[in-house]
C-alpha cells in the first residue's frame, strides 16, 4: 500500500497504514440504527460504541436522492461542484428528460479517479447499476467526460467498479475483475430485494480480505427502506445484517465510515393513502397554459417501491409566467414546506442553477410531490408509500469506527459550514484521521 497523499477538488487526502471503507446505506435516517441497537440487533455497534466510535449528526447534500448523494460522497463536493442534480432531469441543452447516470454529466473528478491516478488500489461496488458508470469514471473508464469539461485519463492503474445489480456481466477489461459471481459465492440477487446490499457488503468483506484495497466505497439500495419503518422486525434484520458485515471489515484491520445519501420518510396518510401534491397539474391550472413542465429528480428505472413520487420537484415556466408569482400561489397548498427559484435554490443548497427549474417546490416531510396523476404508476405499491428528496430526509448517520475530535474546518462555503456531510466522508477517514486540515 502506498500512502501518497493527493489532492482532488480543493481538497488534499492523507489515507492512512489501514484500508479505509466508506459504507453507503441507501436511505437511512439515524432512527434504523438506534432502534436496532436499542432492540440487542446491532452487537459489533453496541460493543464498538461509545469509546471505540465516534458518531456526529449529519446531513446529506441537496436533493436528498441517490444520484447527487453518492457523486458528492465519491468527488468530496456538493452538487453545486460535481453536476449532478437528480436521478433525472431536464437537459437544458437538448430539451428531452433524460436519466443522470453517465460519466458525461460529470464536472470534476472522483477522488476514486484522483486516488487510482496517484497509484492508490480502490475498490468501488455498488447496488445498482445507475450509479457503476457515474462513480466509475477515471477508475475503470477513461476518456473526455462530455459536458462539463472534467478530463478522466488513463489511470496509472485499474481500480474495480461493479454492481451487485450485474455482477454477473462484470469483466475485467469494463470493470477490473471477471467472474465475480464465482469470486463472491453468491447469485445475482433480485433488484427489489435485501440481498441486493448484502451482495455488496460480501464483495467488499471478499476484496478487503483478499486484495487489501486502499481505499474501498460500497453503496447500498433503499429497498428495505422505503417499505419498512425504523424499528420494524424487517428493518432491524437489515441492520443486524450491516452491523454482521460492518464487524467483518473492522476484525480485517479497516478504518469504517458508515452513512447515507439520505433519509426516508412516511408520506401516507392514516389509511395508508399517499399524501400526493401534483405540482404540474396544479402549476398548470393556475397559469391556464398547460406548458409548465415539472421534472421528479427522484425518476429513475426502480420506480416499483415509490412511483416516482419524492419530495423535490423542478418547475420549469413558460415564457411570460412570473416564477415569483407562481412560486407564491403553489407554497400556500397544504403540504408545501418551500418555493425557490432557481438562484435562491442554487445558493441556499449549492445546486447547479442550470440542472434545476425556474423553481424548487420542496414537500414537507409527511408529503410527495408528483407530477399528474396519470403520469405516476402506483399500482404496484404493496405497502405506504416512503420517500424521500428533500429537508425532511436530511438527516443521515456519520459514524467512524475510531474515536476523532470532530473536524472544525469542514466546507466554509456552503450554507451549512457547521455541518458534517455524507461528502465528508473520505476526507475525515483520511486527512481528518492522520491529523491534517481541510486546506
Amino acid at each position: 500500500m502506498t500512502r501518497q497523499p493527493f489532492t482532488v477538488n480543493g481538497r488534499e487526502y492523507r489515507p492512512p497504514a489501514e484500508p479505509v471503507i466508506v459504507i453507503c446505506i441507501d436511505g437511512s435516517e439515524p432512527a434504523y440504527h438506534e432502534l436496532a441497537l436499542a432492540a440487542g440487533r446491532m452487537p459489533w455497534l453496541a460493543k464498538a460504541s461509545p469509546d471505540g466510535f465516534s458518531d456526529w449528526p449529519a446531513h446529506s447534500a441537496m436533493p436528498a436522492l441517490t444520484n447527487p448523494n453518492n457523486v458528492s460522497i465519491a468527488t468530496g463536493r456538493p452538487p453545486r461542484d460535481h453536476g449532478i442534480s437528480g436521478n433525472y432531469i431536464l437537459d437544458p441543452d437538448s430539451g428531452e428528460e433524460v436519466l443522470m447516470n453517465d460519466k458525461a454529466f460529470l464536472r470534476i473528478p472522483t477522488i476514486f479517479a484522483a486516488a487510482t491516478a496517484a497509484g492508490h488500489d480502490v475498490a468501488v461496488v455498488t447496488a445498482k447499476d445507475k450509479l457503476r458508470r457515474l462513480l466509475g469514471a477515471g477508475l475503470v473508464e477513461s476518456g473526455p467526460a462530455l459536458d462539463g469539461g472534467a478530463t478522466f485519463v488513463e489511470p496509472t492503474r485499474r481500480g474495480i467498479c461493479f454492481s451487485a445489480e450485474k455482477a454477473d456481466q462484470a469483466t475485467v477489461a469494463d470493470n477490473g475483475i471477471g467472474d465475480v459471481l464465482v469470486y463472491v459465492g453468491r447469485p445475482v440477487p433480485p433488484v427489489y430485494s435485501a440481498d441486493l446490499s448484502e451482495f455488496v457488503l460480501a464483495a467488499g468483506v471478499k476484496l478487503l480480505d483478499d486484495r487489501r484495497p486502499d481505499l474501498m466505497f460500497l453503496s447500498l439500495t433503499d429497498y428495505i427502506q422505503h417499505k419498512h419503518a425504523p424499528g420494524t422486525a424487517v428493518a432491524n434484520d437489515f441492520y443486524a445484517m450491516i452491523d454482521n458485515y460492518a464487524g467483518q471489515l473492522d476484525a480485517l484491520g479497516a478504518v469504517v465510515v458508515i452513512t447515507a445519501d439520505h433519509g426516508m420518510s412516511a408520506k401516507s396518510d392514516p389509511v395508508g393513502r399517499p399524501r400526493v401534491i401534483y405540482v404540474e397539474e396544479e402549476t398548470n391550472r393556475l397559469l391556464a397554459t398547460g406548458a409548465a413542465r415539472v421534472i421528479l429528480p427522484i425518476t429513475d428505472p426502480y420506480t416499483v417501491h415509490h412511483g416516482a413520487l419524492g419530495s423535490f420537484a423542478s418547475v420549469y415556466l413558460p415564457a411570460g409566467a412570473d416564477p415569483a408569482v407562481v412560486g407564491s400561489a403553489l407554497a400556500r397548498f397544504e403540504g408545501v414546506q418551500a418555493v425557490h427559484t432557481r438562484a435562491d435554490a442554487a445558493d441556499r443548497y449549492a445546486l447547479p442553477a442550470d440542472r434545476i427549474g425556474d423553481l424548487v417546490v420542496l414537500a414537507d416531510k409527511g408529503y410527495a410531490l408528483g407530477r399528474y396523476p396519470a403520469w405516476h404508476d402506483l399500482g404496484q405499491l404493496d405497502a405506504p408509500l416512503r420517500s424521500h428528496g428533500a429537508l425532511g430526509e436530511l438527516n443521515i448517520p456519520f459514524l467512524i469506527n475510531r474515536r476523532l475530535d470532530r473536524p472544525d474546518d469542514l466546507d466554509q462555503d456552503i450554507a451549512e459550514p457547521a455541518c458534517v456531510h455524507n461528502y465528508d466522508a473520505f476526507w475525515v477517514a483520511t486527512t481528518g484521521l492522520t491529523g491534517g486540515r481541510n486546506d
